[in-house]
């Protein structure tokens, strides 16, 4: 086996790097006010000092990251569930969690969460390099087992890095060496639909050695899907939708740290996780039989087939989606006190933005956001009855 210093760029930091990042991140003069915010029973140099003690990357997300994680969910979700963790416990070895895409932080942390309440082992974490642009929240997230993932390049880098990337995440897991969690496409699904690249199932193919059965089986893929009742930075991703109509959307300098400390502040009603089973045998033999491109349309369907049933829809869903399509279809789902308490959620968030911006066209976006996921649902369906 080759050493991984060819991945020194991507891979996440050793122990003594983390060590190091985070004693830098403790003298951040942010870090007593996250702490009285996050730690409020604790002395206000509670978490300068968790960082300044730590010796591992297993004593800070143990220590503090779960923790930290924990009070998210216990202070701005109602209610936070999750299912089908004997998907993973059946697993022999390590795995690759494809997950949907809702919000930049939180879908892998609490990802991460639900192991350690399980005690199984977290995974490391594959995250574009675009978050990286503040040394801090880089000194954070490389310290979480973070795999670089190198965005905005041309197309021959592309190729290298995505070589790079696929080889790097199949010794990985193969060797037993840690499981990896990315996002099924990049960036979060902004519109509520969310739809595996097959671009990325290429890249994790590229790696292989193997016959395309056996490079897929050993990876062991296992679909994630998170459910918010209110979708971290709804109104953000609404705006972003709405200005990239009509022109190249340019982000503003720490957008995606604004993005961020949003998705953690914004209260989210419920939230679930539900892990898929793992793609099967049959499943990934099957595709092999198709052509080429093909053989990557059947692994896609097969991921995104249990990302969609996996959801868990809330009455904001079935509000958005009759609201959108002027139907009672899902009517007997909520009640004209639910749908008064979302109008009201809606024009509170459609305040938050530009006063130029189309309110009309803007609504409509926001509720695609909530409304989309029935469709999918319905989709799917509709999939499964032609097959």
């Amino acid at each position: 086996m080759e050493t991984m210093n060819e991945f020194s760029n991507i891979s996440p930091y050793s122990d003594e790097e983390a060590v190091e990042a985070l004693g830098k991140v403790a003298d951040h003069p942010a870090v007593q006010a996250a702490s009285r915010y996050i730690f409020p029973d604790e002395d206000p140099n509670f978490l300068r000092n968790a960082l300044k003690s730590l010796h591992s990357i297993d004593e800070f997300q143990t220590a503090v990251m779960s923790k930290a994680v924990e009070w998210v969910l216990s202070t701005t979700a109602r209610n936070f569930s999750y299912d089908g963790i004997e998907n993973i416990r059946g697993i022999k070895g390590k795995f690759l969690a494809i997950s949907n895409h809702r919000d930049i932080i939180l879908d892998p942390a609490i990802t991460q969460v639900v192991l350690y309440r399980n005690g199984i082992p977290m995974t490391q974490i594959a995250v574009g390099d675009n978050l990286l642009s503040n040394k801090y929240v880089e000194y954070l997230i490389r310290s979480n087992r973070m795999i670089k993932v190198i965005r905005g390049i041309d197309a021959r880098s592309l190729y290298l890095s995505s070589q790079l990337l696929s080889k790097y995440i199949r010794q990985t897991i193969t060797s037993g060496t840690s499981s990896v969690w990315i996002a099924q496409k990049e960036g979060r699904a902004k519109n509520g639909i969310d739809r595996t690249e097959q671009g990325l199932l290429k890249m994790f193919d590229m790696s292989g050695t193997k016959d395309f059965v056996s490079n897929f089986e050993e990876l062991n893929i296992v679909p994630l899907s998170i459910s918010y009742e209110y979708e971290p930075c709804d109104i953000l991703k609404a705006r972003e939708l709405l200005i990239s109509k009509t022109q190249k959307y340019v982000k503003a300098p720490n957008e995606d740290l604004v993005s961020i400390v949003t998705g953690i502040k914004q209260p989210k009603g419920d939230i679930h996780l539900n892990i898929g089973v793992p793609l099967m045998h049959g499943e990934i033999e099957a595709a092999s039989f198709c052509s080429k491109n093909d053989r990557y349309q059947a692994i896609r369907f097969a991921v995104d087939r249990r990302i969609i049933e996996g959801y868990k829809l809330w009455k904001n869903n079935y509000i958005a989606y009759d609201m959108l399509n002027h139907s009672y279809r899902y009517s007997d789902r909520y009640t004209q006190e639910d749908v008064e308490r979302f109008t009201d959620y809606i024009e509170h968030q459609l305040d938050k933005v530009e006063k130029e911006l189309s309110r009309n066209d803007l609504r409509e976006i926001f509720l695609g956001i909530y409304g989309n996921p029935v469709l999918s649902k319905e989709r799917l369906a509709d999939e499964m009855a032609l097959r």
